[in-house]
Order: C-alpha cells, then structure tokens, then sequence
C-alpha cells in the first residue's frame, strides 16, 4: 500500500513539473493529466474574443440609453437565440455579434435565428422589432440592420458579409 502511495505522489510531483514547463498551472489539474491541445486553446480564444465583443456592446448600448443583456447561452444550437438583446422604449433589438479584423461572415442561419427570436418570443408589431447583425473590428463597429420582407419572403442570402470599410444601415444613436 505505502509503495503505491509512493508512486503516486511521484507521478503527481513529474506531472507537476511537465505543467509548469507548459505554463499550465498545477492547481487547475485535480489529480488528472489534463491535454491542452492547440486547437482547444484556439476555440478558447475564438470564444473570448465573442465575449469580449458582446460585453463592449452591451456597455455601449447601455451608455446609448438602450437596456440591454449579453445572452450567456449564445451556442450554435437550434435555439433562436441572439447574442445581445436589447430594448429602446417600445423596439426591441437582437443582435448577432461577430469579432473581425478586416470582414465578417454571418450565415443564413443565424440570421434567421434573429428573425425566429423576434418572431416567436416578442408579442409585437414587426417595425417594433429589429435583427441586427453587429461586426466589431477593433474600436470600431459595423451594424447592419436586416429587413423583416426579405426573412418573410424567404429572400435572405446564404451569407451576410460586413466589411470594416462598410458604413452600415443602423445607428446605435438613432436606434
């Protein structure tokens, strides 16, 4: 019994020393090897990077007089789902962020998740609710509101693109 004890705290001691030379804290590990690959860290990244995005946007929407919210649960799931909603007297906004440097993609179907949102969850008149497809690039941000005739004649495009030189259609100033 004691010999196993000895090997395990030897194992823990090298585990211990692989990690501090990958910079992965010790304490994070609980007794398991834990295999941070590239491609995990990537994805963490990428998903920061979202959060970030959606947090400043909720800040400025805020500083515009808008109430808003980040929707933690913002996955690639069936739910329709917005990024960000957020109200202005009697409109409500949902909001579809992305993190670029130069040009961001939004597919057909996350923009319909926009309209699926609005349409099923919001018990008001269509000018009154608005999808928002938002394309942070650094400090600055690109909005492009997407027309409620072209969801409900089936008319959207497989892919939105926003580029950073583009002006865009909607302003948070105006609403």
């Amino acid at each position: 019994m004691a010999n196993s004890e000895t090997l395990d705290v030897v194992k823990i001691a090298k585990i211990r020393l692989l990690l501090m030379g990958s910079n992965i804290k010790p304490e994070n590990i609980r007794g398991t090897i834990v295999d941070k690959t590239h491609a995990r860290s990537g994805i963490q990244r990428w998903r920061k990077r979202g959060f970030y995005s959606e947090t400043v946007l909720v800040k400025e929407l805020e500083k515009q007089g808008y109430k808003a919210v980040r929707v933690p649960v913002s996955n690639p799931s069936r739910n329709p789902l917005p990024d960000v909603i957020a109200r202005r007297d009697q409109h409500v906004y949902a909001f579809e962020v992305k993190n670029a440097s130069y040009y961001a993609y939004f597919p057909k179907e996350q923009i319909e998740k926009l309209f699926g949102f609005l349409d099923q969850l919001i018990p008001l008149p269509p000018q009154y609710k608005h999808a928002v497809l938002a394309a942070h690039f650094g400090r600055r941000w690109v909005f492009r509101e997407m027309e409620w005739k072209a969801w409900e004649m089936g008319k959207l495009a497989e892919r939105e693109r926003v580029l950073k030189r583009d002006k865009g259609n909607f302003e948070l100033r105006k609403g």
